[in-house]
């Protein structure tokens, strides 16, 4: 990463800190939101943009690390913030489950089981699995977490804590870039049969990949119970994958990218709610013109000074 890109990345954590100095309380908690859902979009791209596989169910692992801080609060009586490494490990376990039966299947067809997976997840939810999910009205009266010596009561106190959350899942996904695992889930996505050939597992690797997008979802999970206090099975039902999905494919897979993605999909609209009526219809419009001017996203990622898609051309003898 060069100097400029530090500078950068730091006069944007720089805006976020002191953002809520200028925001009252509702557009702090949209503030919020916006870190959470660029959690989820990370995870997401853990799976869809550095591993190139059709995931359109990331809102089960997030809701499912929701429901199990949730569920551990409510029921067992433990603190969120003890709820934490389970939100983080039973999504990630439901990923490996839910990868190995599907794992060798590709494009559309991964796409298509990915959303029955979200649906099935839905409807247990609504259906009150083993009593513990509150069926439709989902799971009310959570905690907040309590950290030592800070006021974790204040919308401001939420914001920075997630802000937290989010500055150490950019660091893990840094360090992931330049690791063995990192640089296999970049091989097998752009030529598979070749990533095969020369030794690397691709099947241990994708299910690496589905687990390590649902860990990170599962902890915006948390995060969203936190903020909300409640969780409830519309919050996380196929429309949410589809935005996930579309944050990724919208911005592009790089960190500007999911930052852009998700300001375009989910605080654009907040900004324009007064126009309820037209807004998705232009916002439409919007996606559509975006994907054909650039089919890569708005900020694709980068092999040195190169797009990817335009690198990705070239070696398919494209102009």
């Amino acid at each position: 990463m060069k100097h400029s890109d530090y500078y950068g990345y730091a006069l944007f954590f720089l805006a976020l800190v002191i953002l809520p100095s200028f925001l009252d309380s509702r557009w702090q908690a949209v503030a919020t939101t916006f870190i959470i859902f660029t959690i989820v979009a990370l995870s997401q791209d853990v799976v869809l943009g550095k591993s190139g596989m059709f995931n359109m169910g990331q809102a089960l692992f997030f809701g499912l690390g929701a429901y199990t801080s949730a569920i551990c609060n409510t029921k067992l009586g433990m603190p969120l913030l003890a709820s934490v490494p389970l939100a983080i490990i039973i999504p990630a376990f439901f990923g490996i489950i839910l990868a190995g039966p599907i794992i060798h299947l590709r494009g559309d067809y991964l796409l298509v089981v990915t959303i029955g997976f979200n649906i099935v997840f839905v409807q247990a939810l609504q259906n009150n699995l083993l009593g513990l999910t509150g069926g439709p009205n989902g799971i009310f009266g959570i905690d907040t977490l309590q950290i030592p010596g800070v006021d974790s009561g204040s919308q401001a106190a939420v914001y920075y804590i997630c802000l937290a959350a989010l500055v150490m899942v950019l660091m893990m996904l840094k360090n992931l870039e330049t690791s063995k695992a990192g640089r296999a889930l970049h091989y097998f996505r752009e030529d598979p049969l070749a990533a095969e050939s020369i030794g690397i597992n691709t099947r241990a690797y994708k299910i690496f990949a589905f687990a390590l997008g649902a860990g990170i979802a599962g902890l915006a999970g948390t995060l969203y119970a936190n903020q909300y206090s409640a969780v409830s099975p519309e919050a996380f039902d196929f429309v949410q994958s589809v935005l996930f999905f579309s944050i990724v494919i919208v911005g592009g897979s790089s960190v500007p990218g999911i930052v852009l993605g998700v300001f375009v999909m989910f605080v654009l609209p907040e900004i324009f709610r007064d126009f309820a009526t037209w807004r998705y219809f232009i916002f439409g419009f919007a996606m559509i013109f975006t994907m054909i001017l650039r089919p890569c996203g708005i900020w694709p990622a980068t092999y040195g000074k190169v797009p990817a898609y335009i690198l990705k051309g070239k070696q398919h003898g494209k102009k």
